[in-house]
């Protein structure tokens, strides 16, 4: 990851950092003087919020150490790991406790609300501060797209940075929730039913989960260790396709190490007349040139094989299938 974007992310985080902790403390107060459940709920998603920040700058810090004897490939997937355990602390201190409060005050004792004039200013004031927030996790990741070359919503699919979408998703449910906690307030003043209180924590708490499922699943797929963007991919294929050397690319695995960081390992058939110290130039040269091709590529293992292997070749093919059919060279 380059310099520039690994400060942007950092300021992403920590400005959702710091916003999420004095929320935190104005929901606090304000759902002790009301009474709501939704606000309380509300600020219970504010701490699980500063907790994920507090894990998202420990991802940003620890996942940036040099490979070393005992991580020969780095730390990059350090990134995903604390990644993961964010979206864990959205789910297990924010929508459980969301769900817990929500389902006590619907099916609990009524309660009376007091000064919910209160609660309206506390969340037109969350709501501002939660807007600078969402706005510069906006920025980033639609300044990463487009430097990407590709749509927002492709982008976040592909995304190998979890912290500016985590961020951004986080920040999206702070918004709708300060919403359904104003409804919730809202509706029960004009009613006086504190049924309408406690429907907007549970709503809030679905969010949450749905938030925290969402993330996770990122993390997850990041973690066991997805295939690079097809675009590099493709150009990797390519690249060792017109290699002069190369007969056919009989298999190709890359593998997502870190941010910006791809491990590519390529089974190709090499031509048979050449020799063995042919074959080892060429390796280095082609490992080489892959690596200043694709920045993000930092890694290059490549394997002769012959093409006609049946072992492998139905490896290859369980694993991609017809693709496969397309990698001879020419094809």
């Amino acid at each position: 990851m380059s310099e520039e974007s690994g400060d942007e992310s950092t300021l992403t985080v920590a400005l959702a950092g710091g916003v999420n902790l004095a929320i935190a403390v104005l929901k606090l107060i304000a759902g002790i003087i009301t009474g709501s459940g939704a606000m309380l709920s509300e600020a219970a998603h504010s701490v699980a919020d500063t907790i994920t920040e507090v894990l998202l700058l420990t991802a940003l810090k620890r996942s940036d150490r040099p490979a070393d004897r005992v991580h020969p490939f780095g730390y990059g997937k350090e990134r995903y790991f604390w990644s993961l355990l964010a979206a864990v602390s959205i789910f297990a201190s924010g929508a459980m406790f969301a769900l817990y409060e929500g389902f006590s005050t619907v099916f609990g004792e009524a309660t009376e609300q007091t000064d919910p004039i209160v609660g309206y200013i506390v969340l037109a004031i969350a709501f501002a501060l939660e807007s600078v927030s969402w706005f510069q996790a906006v920025r980033q990741v639609r300044r990463d797209a487009a430097d990407s070359g590709q749509k927002v919503s492709v982008y976040l699919r592909m995304i190998d940075d979890p912290a500016p979408k985590t961020v951004l998703f986080e920040d999206s449910a702070a918004l709708i929730g300060l919403l359904l906690a104003f409804a919730g307030i809202g509706l029960h003043q004009l009613t006086g039913s504190h049924v309408w209180d406690g429907a907007a924590s549970i709503a809030i708490g679905v969010l949450l989960a749905l938030v925290a499922y969402m993330l996770g699943r990122t993390n997850r797929g990041l973690l066991i260790g997805r295939q690079a963007d097809p675009r590099l991919v493709r150009g990797v294929r390519d690249h060792l396709v017109n290699a002069p050397e190369i007969e056919a690319v009989v298999d190709l695995q890359t593998m997502l190490m870190g941010t910006d960081q791809v491990l590519v390992c390529a089974r190709v058939d090499f031509d048979d007349s050449l020799g063995a110290a042919d074959v080892e130039r060429a390796c280095v040269r082609m490992a080489t040139e892959l690596t200043r091709a694709f920045g993000d590529v930092t890694e290059v293992f490549i394997e002769p094989v012959p093409r006609t292997d049946a072992e492998l070749r139905a490896a290859v093919l369980a694993r991609y299938g017809d693709i496969a059919e397309r990698w001879d060279k020419g094809q």
